[in-house]
């Protein structure tokens, strides 16, 4: 079998589509709590972290307010701003079809990453969902990756990690994975280069054929 197996996904920015979502959630927290207006940029900048760590990023006293803001923003927007992403739920299913094993790796809560699946039905591709509270440490460390692989009775060598952050290229390469940079997401092709990715790509189809090996 050529490719990987198995393949472990980020879930923002890589598997689903939430950069309006999580980005908007942000400013509007942002504003409503400090009353300061961020760029685009500056906003989704710690996007794969957990929350929290990016609530302390604008402002370490105001972190618990910001999450809750935040929180109840998001949650009655998601069915709103939510989408698929072109060509990743075909991906899923002929990855599932070719016999591998798929997991998420995210720093999404569980209930938090359940509410995506309830508006995005894409859970049952999964053999592994391994959110924030699973592990002691978060991406960039490598932990939340272990975690995943050990549930699944899977070893680094055959294993990668696909994301579109900086944070899981990091923790991806920490846990000895082959890492897969995807340039749809949050970050730009430049700042995930910058890690040195095993594979960078630019679309759904590029992307198979790293898995698959064709």
């Amino acid at each position: 079998m050529g490719g990987f197996d198995p393949i472990l996904f980020d879930l923002d920015g890589t598997v689903i589509d939430s950069v309006a979502l999580i980005r908007e959630s942000h400013r509007y927290a942002v504003d409503a709590v400090l009353g300061t207006s961020l760029s685009d940029e500056e906003l989704v900048a710690n996007v794969g972290r957990p929350l929290i760590d990016q609530m302390r990023a604008f402002s370490v006293p105001h972190a618990e307010q910001l999450l809750r803001v935040y929180r109840e923003w998001n949650h009655a927007h998601t069915a709103e701003l939510l989408a698929a992403y072109a060509g990743v739920d075909g991906l899923l299913e002929r990855l599932r079809a070719a016999g591998r094993t798929l997991g998420i790796v995210t720093s999404k809560s569980g209930p938090t990453a359940q509410l995506a699946f309830d508006v995005l039905p894409i859970r049952h591709f999964f053999d592994v969902i391994v959110a924030s509270e699973d592990s002691e440490r978060h991406k960039p460390d490598p932990m939340p990756i272990a975690v995943a692989l050990d549930r699944l009775g899977a070893s680094p060598q055959n294993a990668c990690y696909v994301g579109d952050a900086p944070f899981d290229i990091q923790a991806g390469a920490a846990a000895g994975l082959t890492t897969i940079g995807v340039t749809w997401g949050f970050f730009s092709r430049e700042a995930l280069q910058a890690l040195n990715p095993t594979h960078l790509v630019d679309t759904a189809a590029q992307l198979e054929s790293v898995l698959l090996g064709t």
